[in-house]
């Protein structure tokens, strides 16, 4: 039996919560490797706030199934199953609060600005935006989100930052420093992010091998943001 058909056996038997089934079967299922555990909640936490994302925007479209696709790569023998839970997570009378608040124990701790709850953030925004406009109600459901992982406001709008559409993001506000900043300092913050970012330490702290895209387009964000400062600065 595959590790997602366990999980949606699990949930499919629930007459309650789908959200308390799945915790129950991730700790069930898995209570022999932890690491194995937080792979998967991870990937479950995907699934149900993208599920509940949609249901919020009150709309799927093609381009949002292809980006949850990107940033989830599902093996074929898996796929009916992944499908199935994303319908019973969308069906769910729970709201997605209660499912962030679940998905906020991922960090253990408890700590602010959680690396692996970024993570999460980061893959719900890519989703949202696939269709090319980041909407009102998606913009809500993700700050919600963001405040039950415990993500404070500055380090939420560099992640918003990172996704802004087009050339309209302030590449200050994408690598967290101060327009007054000297060249040197900002060179020092950006190498700092792009090492805390690399995908070999989303892996480290748990999250799946697909879900390296994530990584790759976050860095690719940090690296245009240096690139025009330095552009501008050079102008000056």
């Amino acid at each position: 039996m595959t590790i997602f058909e366990r999980i949606y056996r699990f949930a499919a038997r629930s007459s309650g919560s789908v959200l308390a089934s799945l915790i129950e079967a991730i700790k069930t299922a898995f209570s022999g490797d932890p690491e194995l555990r937080r792979r998967v909640a991870f990937s479950v936490a995907i699934i149900a706030l993208s599920a509940k994302m949609a249901k919020a925007d009150g709309i799927v479209t093609q381009d949002e199934v292809r980006a949850f696709q990107e940033i989830f790569s599902v093996p074929p023998e898996e796929q009916r199953n992944v499908a199935r839970l994303y319908d019973l997570a969308r069906q769910d009378v729970a709201g997605f609060e209660a499912y962030a608040q679940q998905m906020a124990g991922l960090c253990g701790s408890g700590a602010r600005n959680c690396q692996i709850l970024e993570d999460i953030l980061d893959a719900l925004f890519h989703i949202a935006k696939a269709d090319g406009v980041l909407h009102e109600d998606e913009q809500t459901f993700l700050q919600r989100v963001a405040e039950i992982f415990d993500v404070d406001q500055s380090h939420y709008a560099r992640i918003e930052a990172r996704h802004v559409l087009g050339a309209n993001a302030n590449p200050y506000t994408v690598l967290g420093v101060s327009e007054n900043a000297t060249l040197a300092d900002i060179k020092k913050s950006y190498r700092l992010l792009v090492v805390e970012n690399h995908p070999d330490r989303m892996i480290a702290r748990g999250v799946p091998e697909e879900f390296v895209s994530i990584a790759n387009t976050r860095l690719a964000a940090l690296n245009a943001a240096y690139e025009q400062i330095e552009k501008d600065r050079r102008l000056l």
